[in-house]
């Protein structure tokens, strides 16, 4: 069963509730004040089901929206998640000014699929019904509801007349709809909350993308609530999953009706991140009465949810305002201007910046409203809503290029460009799967069958978690031989850098250093020995008086046995001064030549050795043995005996039980 939703646009008292009704039998006015005063003041919402050719049936679901001027910002809550629009014209009254705003709104939001209903066809006679007809016609000409490929659609809502048409326009308009993918990551954004009598929290909004089911785990946006989906219905039946395309109504459990309102948007938790912060491509409609100003305020709206907002235009960069029309298609670019504001049919990119956090993804259309007084003055798409670092969000000086570069790719709409951008970005930090997922919006199988192409060519490469750009890796690479080299030439008597301050110099990961310090010793561009990198064939370069001085040390502690001396008496008695003499030391230590003990004692290896054979023989005459013995069998006084049966007690060759060891 294919799903659609449709959305009535159209001037107030045009008819378009008492349409939907008789189309569906449900009256979509909800309210008592609707009611009452008998206009269309919030969203209404219906459903139906219609046969198709084949023995198929087409599910449709309707959001109904005001017409009237002050309501507009209502209407705006309801259409952006439509599939076909019913735009509505009364034929006694023909094209008003909200017939005119709806349909610019419908324009920027990428509508590409309605019918042309012209409403109370039995208030007028036909000749002037043809004339409406006909000033309609012209109204559409060169739009997405050009006649024929758009039908236009005479009917009375209170006879009937035309309604069997205008339904099998609707089934043949359902065929040409793309159905949105429901295996895409869910996302509902919220038109309406209220308390249903013995469920609780009930939700409802079109599921713009992806498949929701009960006992779903969702996360609230903005606000980053759980809640979970103990119930849901799809256009009014009980069902257990929502696909995208559907109305639906979700009973959640995890929060009250004071914790959502509409504009807050629900999908996977742990998957996205909010934003006040958003690069667009915006179209200034040729109808807008005056040019917009860099940093003008307005009121912006992307499905449900609305924001203060202020608009900073890219400086530099024109673009041609007809290509916006087709979705996902770029803006071609024509002169470069120093511009502070846009004109009326001009598009430009441009910096959105939202008073209140909400959830965007690339691709979520939007409309801006003036100020004051609010009338709807353009739109556009979302191309980048990820959060950035501070140098990442300049807009003007020697980012800009670069910048603009990147938004001309994202609105190219190649898949792989887009990644490929989004991953030379990040630059040697990289970008993982699930950053990707929550940038783009898109799978993680989608991400990876687009990048494998990229991966296989040697542009992108994976290190550990993260995919690197081939250019900043080669840049990663040259910086870690670069760094290197400098310790070497800094520090001659240090065999190499230690892996984390070179990681730390190179400010990546310790999953992108490893990954990459691998490549790089395959490579043998570097070689690491324990935690120290080096370049192939450097070390440790002594002068002759420090290689003397090496050895003055060595034989020092070497000849001393377990009695040794104090390390600055033999530091002293060097040639070399005393940083050069610390690093010989530090050197002597990393070898393990030299063994500290405690802080104050350091032992040669060799009698460190002597001792645990030494430790070994006296255990076939005894299993314990305390200090004095200790220092009877080594000859050294108490000085040294409590660092040397402590630092054996750390080797495990002993273990301290009371006032003796036992030897293991």
């Amino acid at each position: 069963m294919k799903s659609m939703i449709v959305g009535t646009a159209g001037h107030i008292d045009h008819g378009k509730t008492a349409l939907v009704k008789a189309l569906t039998g449900i009256d979509a006015d909800r309210l008592e004040e609707e009611k009452r005063r008998g206009i269309t003041i919030d969203l209404g919402f219906a459903h139906m089901e219609l046969p198709a050719p084949g023995g198929e049936v087409v599910r449709l679901g309707f959001v109904d929206v005001p017409g009237h001027e002050r309501f507009v910002r209502n209407m705006l809550a309801g259409v952006g998640g439509i599939d076909l629009v019913l735009l509505v014209i009364a034929a006694d009254e023909a094209i008003k000014p909200q017939t005119r705003e709806h349909f610019d709104i419908l324009h920027l939001l990428g509508v590409r699929r309605g019918i042309t209903v012209l409403t109370k066809s039995d208030a007028v006679d036909a000749e002037t019904l043809g004339v409406v007809r006909l000033e309609v016609e012209e109204f559409l000409r060169g739009t997405f509801l050009e006649p024929p490929k758009a039908p236009i659609v005479a009917v009375s809502s209170l006879t009937g007349a035309g309604l069997p048409e205008l339904k099998a326009a609707m089934v043949a308009a359902a065929n040409e709809v793309q159905p949105r993918d429901s295996r895409a990551i869910a996302r509902l954004p919220i038109d309406r909350v209220f308390t249903m009598k013995g469920f609780g929290t009930v939700v409802t909004g079109t599921l713009v993308a992806g498949t929701i089911r009960r006992e779903d785990e969702l996360e609230v946006f903005p606000t980053g609530r759980r809640v979970r989906v103990r119930g849901m219905q799809v256009h009014g039946q009980i069902a257990d999953a929502a696909v995208a395309g559907q109305r639906t109504a979700l009973n959640l459990a995890g929060a009250s009706t004071e914790d959502l309102s509409r504009g807050m948007t629900l999908a996977p938790p742990a998957t996205f991140e909010t934003t006040r912060r958003a690069d667009v491509q915006l179209q200034l409609l040729p109808s807008a009465p005056h040019p917009l100003k860099d940093r003008a305020r307005v009121h912006f709206h992307s499905y449900t949810m609305e924001s203060v907002a202020e608009i900073v235009l890219y400086a530099g960069k024109e673009l041609d305002s007809t290509a916006l029309a087709s979705s996902g298609q770029a803006l071609a670019t024509s002169a470069r201007v120093a511009q502070s504001q846009l004109l009326p049919g001009q598009a430009a990119f441009a910096r959105v910046k939202l008073a209140e956090a909400a959830l965007l993804l690339p691709g979520d259309r939007f409309i801006i409203r003036q100020f004051s007084p609010v009338v709807t003055i353009g739109g556009g798409i979302v191309l980048d809503a990820a959060r950035r670092g501070r140098a990442a969000r300049a807009h003007t000086g020697a980012q800009l290029p670069q910048q603009l570069e990147f938004l001309e790719i994202l609105a190219g709409g190649d898949a792989e460009a887009m990644l490929r951008a989004r991953i030379a970005r990040r630059q040697h930090a990289g970008i993982s799967i699930a950053q990707l997922v929550g940038e783009t919006g898109w799978t993680k199988n989608a991400i990876e069958t687009n990048l494998a192409g990229v991966l296989k060519a040697g542009k992108v490469v994976r290190a550990g978690e993260q995919y690197l750009h081939s250019s900043a890796l080669e840049a990663l690479k040259l910086g870690i031989v670069s760094a290197t080299a400098d310790f070497h030439k800094r520090n001659p008597l240090v065999g190499g850098i230690s892996k984390e301050e070179l990681r730390a110099q190179m400010e990546v990961s310790a999953g992108v250093f490893e990954a990459v310090a691998g490549m790089m010793v395959r490579e043998k561009k570097i070689e690491v020995v324990g935690d120290l990198v080096r370049l192939p064939g450097l070390g440790v370069v002594m002068k002759d008086e420090e290689a003397e001085s090496k050895k003055k040390i060595e034989d020092a502690f070497a000849v001393a046995g377990l009695k040794v001396p104090a390390l600055q008496e033999v530091l002293a008695g060097l040639k070399v001064d005393r940083v050069r003499a610390q690093k010989i030391v530090t050197l002597l230590l990393r070898d393990k030549v030299l063994i500290k003990v405690s802080d104050e004692l350091v032992f040669h290896r060799g009698a460190l050795e002597e001792l645990r054979r030494q430790m070994a023989a006296y255990k076939l005459k005894s299993v314990k043995i305390d200090v004095a013995k200790f220092k009877e069998l080594t000859g050294v006084t108490r000085k040294y005996a409590i660092p040397l049966l402590e630092y054996l007690d750390r080797e495990r060759v002993t273990r301290r039980v009371g006032d003796v060891r036992e030897i293991l």
